[in-house]
């Protein structure tokens, strides 16, 4: 028995119509049930789960009041973070202008054989954006720099690969016609 991918997250948030607006509007998921104030169900726009991510409200109000930023990493265990790939850099620059323009981008970053943004949603929740470099494409310089991590310059990695190259395919990404 072998697990084969993440097929949905499930996340406490403070306000579910907040967050849903979030990773609606800059993420481009769709919702697909809404119960209420108390919980959503997401779908990305590229994928085939029932689901993929589910949001459960806390609220902003009364006894659960207290429900702040997730202390995951500075002083508790818990999630760093989820990882969502897109099909193309145009995808990624295009989630960038949008993180950007919500203040939601923390980071970008070049692994060697990945390019990936980083964001918070409305809870600071952590999650990344993940570009993967093709198979064909692989070369041993993208291989020597995934030994260490670098700034993304993401228009130097558009000039390289070319801005609407699919991604890397893999168990979670369709091999590509």
């Amino acid at each position: 028995m072998a697990i084969q991918r993440l097929n949905h997250a499930v996340l406490y948030v403070r306000n579910v119509e907040k967050s849903v607006a979030f990773y609606t509007d800059v993420l481009g998921f769709r919702t697909v049930m809404q119960m209420g104030s108390a919980a959503a169900f997401l779908q990305a726009s590229a994928s085939t789960n029932d689901h993929d991510l589910g949001l459960f409200q806390l609220g902003d109000a009364g006894p659960i009041d207290q429900a702040g930023h997730s202390d995951a990493g500075a002083r508790t265990v818990g999630l760093y973070h989820l990882a969502w790939e897109v099909q193309t850099l145009r995808d990624l620059a295009e989630i960038s202008q949008k993180l950007t323009a919500a203040g939601a981008l923390v980071g970008a970053s070049d692994h060697g054989s990945t390019k990936s943004l980083y964001g918070k949603d409305p809870d600071g929740l952590e999650f990344e954006i993940v570009w993967l470099i093709p198979l064909h494409l692989l070369d041993d310089a993208a291989i020597e720099a995934s030994k260490s991590i670098r700034a993304l310059n993401l228009q130097a990695e558009i000039d390289r690969y070319g801005i609407d190259t699919p991604s890397g395919t893999g168990v979670s990404s369709p091999a590509h016609a």
